[in-house]
């Protein structure tokens, strides 16, 4: 079987799993010359597109032999078998490890341009490539999907050897090949445009990720007559829309809250990120720290997004912004379902963490010493159902590799189960 390019072997892909759809799967290619191929197959399946970003681990003296893999968020896969032939010592494998985790972490950055990667807990996976010859990428990205929790791993690809194809059956719920020629000798016999996929173009089907089927708008929120900017995003079937409070010193455009809203926005959530203060009274640096101000604020326009938007509303702080959510959230007939604290300072929120009602789940960098005291303090003095969830070896920010992700899945999950599955 002959394909014109990439886009053509994607579409024809697609159509051989058709049946995957059901079963509302993650799509996951194989950079760079995978995505093409996936952003078809995504868009037949109304799917979510990814990339998977694997590095195979070589051994030193032979590095054409892997004695295993790793991808994001520390999915490690390793053969005993290789590492006890090559007579390989444990700081052998860490040294090959630390230097294949910083192109990884540079790879994916770069291909996402700092959108977290999609959670595959629980989920369905398509991995994607363009052919497939030895397996041995293939094979490392299927078993890294597995590590990061996928529960049905399917590989789809529009070539293979078939010896290739025979033994990735064994490490795969499901292979889908369309050809599988005898005599096979490249992947890129069997294409009549094989030209290199760029970078840019990997970015470029990545941003317009045929999963995204949420409405985004500009708003004018009337916060007690004050007019702030903010930017509205609404899934098609949302299930409820979490409101962001940013921290001291920054706005609704803060990277690190876009990411997790990037995130809960695939999952199904709306969100809406909007500026706390006008740019006159950022001027004075005693609004930044005024947390009854920004609770009413935070206050003020939950009741505006619960008259245009008819869903359950969720809470996200972060630092200062965590203490204004909770003391909103405390507020009579707050309308408050939920709230999740990022590296927050419950502290700040003072006698008014006893009139919290909502659910509330604090998050804090396990390197965040001060600020993991001081939210058990205010752990304590919550009445409402409550949980502290430390990330490993995160700092105050979150910027270590997978430690925003961990943010992401951890809101998501406190948000999904008391917004759209409440108890009752």
């Amino acid at each position: 079987m002959l394909f014109t390019d990439r886009t053509d072997a994607g579409r024809r892909l697609a159509v051989a799993l058709r049946h995957l759809e059901r079963r509302d799967p993650v799509v996951l290619g194989l950079p760079r010359g995978g995505v093409p191929v996936a952003y078809e197959v995504a868009q037949e399946l109304r799917a979510p597109l990814d990339v998977i970003v694997v590095r195979k681990l070589g051994v030193p003296y032979h590095p054409e032999l892997g004695f295993g893999a790793i991808g994001e968020g520390g999915a490690r896969v390793i053969s005993d078998e290789i590492v006890r032939r090559a007579g390989l010592r444990e700081k052998d494998l860490v040294a090959v490890e630390r230097a294949e985790e910083a192109e990884l972490v540079r790879r994916a950055q770069a291909y996402r341009e700092g959108r977290p990667r999609l959670s595959l807990k629980g989920r369905a996976v398509v991995v994607v490539d363009d052919g497939v010859a030895t397996g041995a990428t293939a094979r490392a990205a299927c078993q890294v999907a597995r590590a990061q929790g996928a529960t049905h791993v399917v590989l789809a690809v529009p070539v293979a050897s078939p010896d290739a194809a025979a033994g990735l059956r064994e490490d795969v719920d499901e292979v889908v090949c369309l050809s599988a020629p005898n005599l096979f000798s490249a992947v890129g016999e069997w294409y009549r445009d094989f030209s290199q996929t760029s970078d840019q173009e990997v970015v470029s089907l990545l941003a317009r990720n045929p999963g995204d089927v949420a409405t985004a708008v500009e708003v004018e929120v009337d916060a007690g007559g004050v007019s702030l900017p903010g930017d509205l995003v609404l899934p098609r079937d949302a299930g409820a829309v979490v409101v962001f409070a940013h921290g001291s010193g920054s706005s609704r455009r803060s990277p690190r809250n876009r990411a997790v809203a990037s995130a809960l926005n695939r999952a199904g959530l709306g969100t809406l990120l909007f500026d706390l203060l006008t740019p006159g009274e950022e001027v004075h640096r005693a609004n930044v720290f005024d947390i009854a101000l920004l609770a009413g604020r935070l206050a003020d326009t939950t009741g505006w997004l619960r008259w245009r938007v008819p869903l359950p509303v969720g809470s996200f702080g972060a630092s200062t912004g965590a203490a204004a959510a909770l003391r909103a959230a405390a507020g009579t007939d707050s309308g408050v379902g939920a709230v999740v604290s990022r590296g927050g300072r419950p502290d700040l929120a003072g006698a008014g963490l006893s009139g919290v009602r909502a659910p509330t789940l604090l998050i804090v960098g396990g390197a965040d010493t001060t600020v993991i005291d001081l939210n058990r303090q205010a752990q304590a003095a919550l009445h409402c159902e409550n949980r502290l969830e430390i990330v490993p070896g995160a700092t105050h920010l979150f910027e270590e590799p997978g430690a925003l992700d961990r943010v992401a899945e951890l809101a998501e999950d406190w948000f999904t189960t008391h917004l759209v599955r409440p108890a009752g």
